[in-house]
């Protein structure tokens, strides 16, 4: 089951466009239609108009069968009859005409009209349809419902026991209603949505994620009551060598016989539906990332890529995210990666790609506080153990978006080299940060003058320990002030006075000239680190 705008989002990428019938994104597509020869009110909430003559015929047949939406491929609309229509949308002045008939007819009707690209076939159309629209419908073999909540429920009825469906990440994925044998640590594994850090080291020290790896034999957790644990049976969910999670189960002991099997076969079954899920989110991930990354590298038509991926089309910001663990960095950035990337559809406010060891997210978000906001709930949903730096770019318009990325790079330099805990920073607020922050690499680079003022003073105080730099940059911040420099120095202005007479004596030091003065503040800006000031 998916909604109408996910599967839009996912079929965009292959070129279909949806016309009309707006309300309709919201609206839940529980089963597909393919009108057969002999009956064309086939009923579905999506038709597939395999054989429509036309816009007309595909549309009426739709309401006829009472579908939210139906999918056309404008070739079969080039031989249009009747009063609907008129002849093919491409021959009658291209696909923007076609469009806006497309949505004319699905106003008309209620219904939502989906135009396909003609190079795309029905083949390929029908099996991603059905790959998303039945995903949680009874499976070929009769095994019942893929739901994860469901299958927890049954297995919670048949076991006697309540039943909690983890990832491999120990992140609840599903749990029963049934609170038989529940406790205060899955009560609080099920509110903080991921296994406590407590009992994942408990859990880790009794060797239970050992085994997890190792074997799919169940093996039972004793209880723990200082941890608020009663006794588990805990199952390998894997395809093949890899594991995909674990399934839970209260029990004061030991599974044996028929509920040890049935533990055994609704591990498989979770892992059918998790190795489905993952084919649908991998196929959503891969179209928004590809549409993404053209936007940061403005290699796309940036107004019709951001509507695809329904952006808005100014006020957005591009952040950039990078996670380290320090057992696997590169297994934190995925993980932040999915985070990103999970519960795709029009309800998650931003858009996500990864571009080599770098997490990018174009979010709508005019002020920078809501980019924040946007990180704190990403690293909230990461393991305690990841790491999370960010960097925010200023508003932009979708065409300035790779300006956006390359504002989002330099705040996340700046926030790597920052102290920890420290706020992720954002371009329109941090701009001095930044450009000192160049400045400073230019300086370390040895492209600052090697002879002038700053530079014989700095000399001087290294072989004579004065402290006429000090005084040069406290002169230059308080703007000429005496008093307030001696105040930042704490000396007597008449210390300070002295200090500028002496220093004009070992170099020429025009402090009335503004450009001089400005450009001795640049100097000491973009040797700070060198300094110790």
């Amino acid at each position: 089951m998916i909604t109408l705008d996910r599967l839009v989002n996912v079929l965009g990428g292959y070129g279909v466009r949806l016309c009309g019938h707006p309300e309709a994104r919201t609206m839940w597509l529980r089963g597909v239609a393919m009108p057969e020869t002999a009956d064309r009110h086939a009923a579905g909430d999506l038709l597939l108009a395999v054989g429509a003559a036309g816009l007309g015929d595909a549309v009426r047949w739709a309401a006829a069968a009472k579908a939210t939406a139906v999918l056309v491929r404008p070739e079969a609309t080039a031989a249009e009859e009747g009063s609907e229509g008129g002849t093919g949308g491409e021959e009658r002045g291209g696909g923007a005409e076609l469009e806006r008939e497309a949505a004319a007819l699905g106003d008309r009707h209620g219904v939502a009209v989906l135009l396909a690209d003609p190079a795309v076939s029905w083949s390929q159309l029908a099996g991603m349809v059905y790959g998303l629209v039945l995903e949680s419908r009874e499976t070929a073999s009769g095994r019942g419902p893929t739901d994860l909540f469901a299958l927890a429920d049954n297995l919670a009825d048949v076991v006697g026991g309540a039943v909690t469906i983890e990832d491999r990440h120990s992140r609840v994925l599903a749990y029963s209603r049934s609170q038989e044998g529940g406790d205060p640590a899955r009560l609080e594994t099920i509110l903080g949505r991921r296994v406590p850090d407590r009992l994942r080291e408990l859990l880790q020290r009794r060797g239970v994620f050992a085994h997890l790896a190792a074997t799919d034999e169940p093996v039972f957790v004793p209880a723990d009551a200082a941890n608020g644990l009663t006794g588990r049976m805990v199952v390998a969910v894997r395809a093949g060598r890899e594991l995909l999670g674990s399934v839970w189960i209260s029990c004061a002991g030991p599974l044996t016989g028929a509920h040890r099997r049935a533990l055994a076969d609704g591990a498989r079954t979770v892992a059918l539906h998790l190795l489905r899920s993952r084919a649908s989110a991998d196929l959503e991930r891969q179209v928004e990332s590809d549409l993404v990354i053209r936007l940061l590298e403005g290699s796309a038509d940036a107004a019709t890529t951001a509507s695809r991926l329904g952006l808005a089309p100014q006020g957005l910001r591009v952040i950039a995210v990078r996670a380290d663990a320090a057992d696997d960095r590169h297994a934190a950035l995925l993980l932040a990666f999915e985070q990103a990337t999970t519960g795709f559809g029009w309800s998650r406010p931003g858009r996500s790609a990864l571009l080599g060891d770098t997490l990018y997210t174009v979010l709508r978000a005019e002020e920078a506080g809501a980019a924040r906001q946007w990180i704190t709930a990403l690293h909230a949903e990461l393991p305690a153990r990841v790491r999370v730096a960010a960097g925010i770019g200023a508003p932009a318009e979708v065409a300035e978006l790779p300006a956006g990325r390359q504002e989002a790079d330099e705040c996340l330099a700046l926030h790597e080299s920052a102290a920890p805990g420290s706020v992720p920073p954002a371009y329109d607020e941090s701009w001095d940060d930044l450009l000192l922050r160049r400045l400073r690499a230019a300086a370390r680079s040895g492209r600052t003058p090697a002879r002038g003022p700053v530079s014989t003073l700095l000399r001087h105080d290294t072989r004579h320990g004065t402290r006429f730099v000090p005084t040069l940059r406290a002169w230059l911040e308080s703007q000429g002030d005496l008093t307030l420099a001696a105040e930042r120095l704490q000396v007597h202005p008449n210390t300070v006075r002295n200090r500028l007479r002496k220093m004009g004596e070992l170099t020429p030091l025009d402090l009335d000239d503004a450009r001089q003065r400005l450009a001795m503040t640049i100097m000491l800006a973009a040797m700070e680190d060198d300094l110790r000031l």
